[in-house]
């Protein structure tokens, strides 16, 4: 069950464009900072149709002078929450909640390897920083579609130099992946933020060198899948439920608002919380989530809630043995 979190007010302190599409948000909590490490997020209820939705922004920097920033990249498939944060006016209040870390760096190693694809740079970024203070042996890759596209790049080349290679996909450049891991100390750790397809390549490339599972650490920043978001059904027929889920509201969204008591923690497809096993579907199940492996994914026996949904149609699953009407402290209203 996710940990029950605490609702900080806060104020929209300063904003500032990153590149066309992403934008830095510099926010002033209305108490002091707590200890903010490499990876931390932070949560932001944010407006979104009249009603507010919970999204994870990693946090950029240190924090040591009393601000979280936070660079959001405004998605045309976002289901509200990118597009609720950039119409935030400078000196509007907020609701965020206490940083949280499931994407933890661990000093001491040998050597590091720190690959980032578009907006996956807002976590490595905080991680190259600290390494880099900490005078430690590592490497950035920042791969992104345009050159306009590769954020903090600049404030990057300042503060790591030679330690960073950028890579311009319209400019015919590519990360060799596998080539990259074999060159890193067998003691060594890989940390991944970016696509879901970098990410699912870094895994497997990982897996086939023999590298302990221990020693890569990713985080995911969204999946726009194989399909565009589309309204859909789910039917419940335990609880004799059937629920519409909008084009805009992910699964997990959509059965909190019918009441169905949900389990859940990152709502990023990755902890797997939220899973739910699927009974039949009448069309096909994007699954968008990084928890379970291409095999599992293919069995369409189970769904990760928060991020995977149906094509069309409807899909018939089965949830934990609760009555609609329960619902335990971690969710947010």
């Amino acid at each position: 069950m996710a940990k029950p979190m605490e609702r900080i007010s806060a104020r929209l302190r300063a904003t500032r464009d990153l590149t066309p599409d992403v934008r830095l948000f510099e926010i002033e909590p209305d108490r002091p900072l707590v200890n903010v490490t490499p990876g931390s997020h932070i949560d932001v209820l944010v407006p979104t149709d009249g009603r507010p939705q919970l999204r994870s922004y990693s946090l950029l920097g240190p924090c040591t002078d009393g601000l979280y920033r936070i660079a959001v990249k405004r998605l045309a498939s976002s289901r509200g929450g990118s597009a609720g944060m950039w119409r935030l006016k400078v000196g509007e209040r907020l609701m965020i909640f206490e940083p949280r870390n499931s994407f933890e760096l661990s000093y001491g190693r040998p050597d590091y390897l720190l690959l980032a694809g578009g907006i996956g740079i807002t976590p490595i970024y905080t991680m190259a920083l600290a390494l880099n203070q900490a005078n430690a042996n590592f490497r950035l890759l920042y791969a992104a579609r345009s050159r306009r596209d590769l954020a903090l790049a600049d404030e990057l080349t300042t503060y790591v130099g030679e330690r960073l290679q950028l890579f311009v996909g319209e400019e015919g450049q590519r990360i060799d992946i596998g080539s990259e891991i074999a060159q890193l100390d067998t003691r060594g750790e890989l940390y991944v933020c970016g696509p879901f397809g970098m990410l699912e390549t870094a895994k497997q490339l990982w897996s086939q060198a023999g590298r302990p599972t221990a020693h890569l650490r990713y985080e995911t920043f969204g999946n726009t899948g194989g399909f565009a978001d589309a309204p859909f059904k789910i039917r419940i027929p335990r609880l004799s439920l059937e629920i519409d889920v909008p084009a805009h509201r992910s699964m997990l969204e959509a059965l909190e608002d019918a009441g169905v008591d949900m389990i859940f923690g990152c709502r990023r497809g990755e902890c797997g919380l939220c899973v739910l096993p699927i009974l039949e579907a009448s069309a096909e199940v994007d699954h968008r989530d990084v928890f379970f492996s291409g095999e599992e994914r293919a069995m369409n026996s189970k769904v990760c809630t928060c991020v995977s949904r149906a094509a069309s149609g409807c899909v018939t699953i089965d949830t934990p043995d609760r009555t609609p009407d329960q619902r335990h402290s971690s969710k947010v209203s």
